[in-house]
């Protein structure tokens, strides 16, 4: 925190007024003087009773208590100037330093915010390949030659291909037009309908799930969230959660192996 800049408070000068006070003392107890040598005498002066000795000082030193009374009360009111000056200066030091502080705050939180969103980016990618190789393995469960489907061995290795060439969501691309081309009972057992296929869709949806998770823990406003959701992979999750949320009537999930 800086220090308040007292230098710029005005230096305490000397006083006038407490030479005036001392000249003005020092005159009165001149005539004091004058007046005890020349109208009473000093030895009249010295031989009066104690008290009215008593009475002629107590009248002498009254106005000069009264005048230092006054002049005290003026340098009093200076001094407190002074330090109310200081006071105000120590305040502003205290605000610009908060704000300071509540702007180093924000930077920081928008640089932890941001490697945040750095660190999610790099997750994402790695998740959103793993995601693409599962829809790989489910589509091959419904359509290689292998297993009846109407895909050939020939297109599912350049699928294969695609994927491996940096495309994560050829697989998902494919599972979304069979789910909209299929008949309703036809596209669920497109999911759910063995074991295996159960299975990978589970760990689809599991998988993605936490993905968002993640993307909501970095982004307050959901724009990451809702551009997973936007893309094939977000389409694909929406899909499999809907159809196991409501399959088709005399229908149900077959379990996982």
């Amino acid at each position: 925190m800086s220090e308040p800049d007292l230098a710029s408070i005005p230096a305490r000068a000397p006083d006038r007024r407490v030479a005036l006070g001392l000249t003005l003392t020092l005159l009165w107890l001149g005539l004091a003087v004058t007046y005890v040598s020349f109208s009473v005498g000093w030895q009249h002066f010295l031989a009066l009773p104690p008290s009215e000795l008593g009475s002629f000082f107590e009248g002498a030193v009254a106005p000069i208590a009264f005048l230092w009374l006054v002049l005290g009360l003026f340098l009093q009111q200076s001094e407190i100037a002074r330090n109310s000056d200081a006071l105000r200066l120590q305040s502003d030091a205290l605000l610009k330093s908060a704000e300071q502080a509540e702007i180093q705050a924000r930077a920081i939180q928008a640089n932890e915010l941001h490697a945040r969103q750095d660190t999610f980016v790099d997750i994402s990618r790695l998740v959103t390949r793993q995601l693409g190789v599962t829809a790989g393995f489910l589509f091959i469960s419904s359509q290689g030659a292998g297993v009846g489907g109407a895909v050939p061995a020939e297109q599912m290795r350049e699928m294969w291909n695609q994927l491996g060439s940096g495309d994560d969501q050829a697989f998902m691309r494919a599972l979304l037009g069979l789910r909209f081309t299929l008949p309703e009972r036809e596209s669920f057992e497109l999911y759910y309908g063995t074991p295996i296929r159960t299975r990978h869709c589970e760990t689809f949806v599991r998988a993605f799930e936490r993905l968002l998770r993640v993307a909501e823990s970095c982004d307050p406003d959901g724009m990451i969230r809702d551009a997973l959701l936007g893309d094939a992979t977000g389409r694909l999750y929406l899909s499999m959660a809907a159809a196991r949320a409501n399959p088709p009537a005399g229908m149900q999930v077959v379990p996982s192996a």
